[in-house]
């Protein structure tokens, strides 16, 4: 994700950002060791821009291709690269559509 300025995001903050339950997060810092968000001593939890890049992994993985949490963290240690690469250009792809169809409602707004 390239729209993250601060050294550190509350879990909430990364629920908001990735469109995800906080339990969910919660769940999957359970099961993926990639995840390993920052504990204050009151047990607040903190995620670095770096740990929120592997949880959109993650959620690409899971949630958009359906893979099962096994077949991910295999594809985590496989290709992390690729997948990130996968994530950005899908990525692009949203914008470009999204920037298309507001050329398109203007053009049609000028009829």
């Amino acid at each position: 994700m390239d729209n993250l300025t601060k050294k550190y995001y509350k879990i909430s903050e990364v629920a908001e950002l990735l469109s995800i339950p906080a339990s969910t997060l919660r769940f999957w810092e359970s099961k993926f060791t990639v995840i390993k968000p920052f504990r204050n001593n009151h047990g607040t939890r903190f995620y670095t821009p770096s740990d929120i890049d592997k949880i959109a992994q993650i959620h690409y993985l899971v949630k958009e291709r359906g893979l099962k949490l096994e077949a991910a963290q295999e594809q985590l240690k496989i290709n992390p690269k690729g997948i990130d690469q996968r994530i950005q250009t899908i990525n692009r792809l949203k914008e470009m559509r999204a920037k298309a169809q507001e050329m398109l409602d203007a053009l049609h707004s000028l009829r």
